[in-house]
């Protein structure tokens, strides 16, 4: 599939898919919308926690992950991260990516880099607090037990791709948190909500990111 680097209104970049017409990020910025669904709505519920586990729904281009490297380097918190992909960009596209200049991280892009460099299945230490594990695999596929109390479910959008917003999806994600874990979300349909409750999650609709009037968070409680 057709993939072209476009420039979002925050001044950073996202992926442009032209035969979906879908973004990996909001053309909105991508900065903001990482920042609000993810960390403001999600990681900062777990300011108090020396150890916070993670999943990510859709590694991308690691902006998430880059986001909460920086955090967890801000605060000292240590945060053990796993993301997931299906599709990995290429190297080319990673290069293409300007967070670290638009986050004022420069002396941290080395670590982006790393980010999308180590090895695949394998458990990388990229700082003292962040350690981050990549998992080239299948969302559909995902079978963790009770493992992370944080979940970023930050796949292609109901529109383009609905099976990854099913029930079935959603109870894999429920299953894969810890009691009282909490998944953040972009997106904000009916459809989607649905399927949240019917896997068990109980769901309030939250303000969204610049550009997008609301958002979900799930908890399973």
């Amino acid at each position: 599939m057709r993939r072209e680097i476009q420039i979002t209104s925050d001044g950073s970049t996202t992926i442009h898919l032209p035969d979906w017409d879908e973004n990996y990020h909001s053309k909105h910025g991508a900065i903001q919308e990482a920042k609000h669904v993810f960390i403001k709505n999600g990681l900062y519920l777990y300011e108090n926690y020396p150890i916070v586990d993670i999943l990510e729904i859709g590694f991308g281009t690691g902006l998430n992950t880059f986001i909460t490297y920086l955090e967890s380097k801000k605060r000292q918190q240590a945060i053990n991260y796993v993301g997931v992909e299906a599709y990995p960009i290429s190297a080319e596209e990673v290069s293409a990516m300007n967070y670290a200049k638009e986050l004022h991280a420069m002396d941290d892009f080395s670590v982006f880099q790393m980010m999308h460099s180590c090895a695949w299945e394998e458990n990388k230490k990229l700082s003292d607090f962040f350690n981050l594990t990549k998992r080239k695999q299948f969302f559909e596929t995902i079978d963790d037990q009770s493992a992370f109390d944080l979940i970023y479910f930050d796949a292609f959008g109901y529109r383009v791709q609905p099976e990854l917003w099913s029930v079935a999806v959603f109870s894999n994600m429920f299953a894969a948190l810890k009691q009282n874990g909490i998944l953040v979300t972009y997106a904000a349909r009916g459809v989607v909500k649905r399927n949240m409750i019917e896997a068990g999650f109980t769901v309030e609709k939250l303000e969204g990111p610049p550009g997008k009037r609301e958002m979900f968070r799930a908890r399973k409680s």
